[in-house]
């Protein structure tokens, strides 16, 4: 079974810096919520997030929404063949359970990441859906044990779509970044073993997921 990460992804709840910013505090206030239990999202938090490190790779959780929704809908997935991981750039990793069906709606995904931020399971009675632990990506790298790990960059290799999706066998861990802009931090670059550019354009993650993922469909399936 291939893995899917996508990994340094915009997806953490407002940090304790960021909490009593005004921008933040009347968000809040609209959700109904403390300001330590809603997702930093530079929509509504642009002014706080001027200063902060990395600010251009983070608060875009509607950019992880998009891409789990694309990778979590697909013959792949409801068939049990990838497991999906996110890891978000605060050193957390996400979970994902078979056969999970996340909101389409972002303001229900929202409120979904941002219980089980709180919660750390989402669960019925027999089955855990989503699951978040504290972990970095070369620990969850170890945790997962891949042949192979394959990662896409505008810093790699050049290389269209079909013939990267032929150097994924059983086992491979595909690593996509879960943000707008920027590159991979070294902790994720040093666990890479094959970088590969698609383009000499940058596209968005969920373009790069359905992608890929639709090509080496074609090998399992076709």
């Amino acid at each position: 079974m291939i893995s899917l990460v996508l990994a340094d992804s915009a997806l953490e709840l407002v940090p304790f810096e960021l909490q009593d910013h005004p921008s933040v505090t009347s968000h809040a206030q609209k959700l109904g919520k403390y300001t330590s239990e809603i997702l930093l999202d530079n929509s509504w938090h642009f002014a706080a997030m001027k200063c902060i490190e990395n600010e251009i790779k983070r608060g875009r959780p509607d950019l992880v929404h998009f891409s789990i929704l694309e990778a979590t809908t697909i013959p792949l997935y409801l068939k049990n063949k990838i497991k999906i991981y996110v890891h978000t750039i605060d050193d957390n990793v996400i979970y994902f359970g078979e056969n999970v069906h996340i909101p389409k709606s972002y303001h229900r995904f929202e409120g979904l990441i941002e219980k089980l931020f709180l919660e750390k399971k989402i669960q019925t009675d027999t089955t855990t859906l989503l699951e978040i632990k504290k972990k970095s990506f070369p620990e969850l790298i170890n945790e997962i044990k891949p042949s192979k790990v394959i990662g896409f960059s505008t810093k790699g290799e050049l290389r269209p779509f079909e013939k990267i999706s032929s150097e994924i066998s059983e086992n491979t861990c595909i690593v996509i970044g879960g943000f707008q802009k920027g590159h991979f931090s070294e902790s994720i670059e040093s666990k890479i073993n094959h970088l590969f550019s698609v383009d000499n354009l940058s596209y968005e993650a969920h373009v790069v997921i359905a992608r890929i993922l639709y090509e080496y469909e074609k090998t399992v399936f076709m």
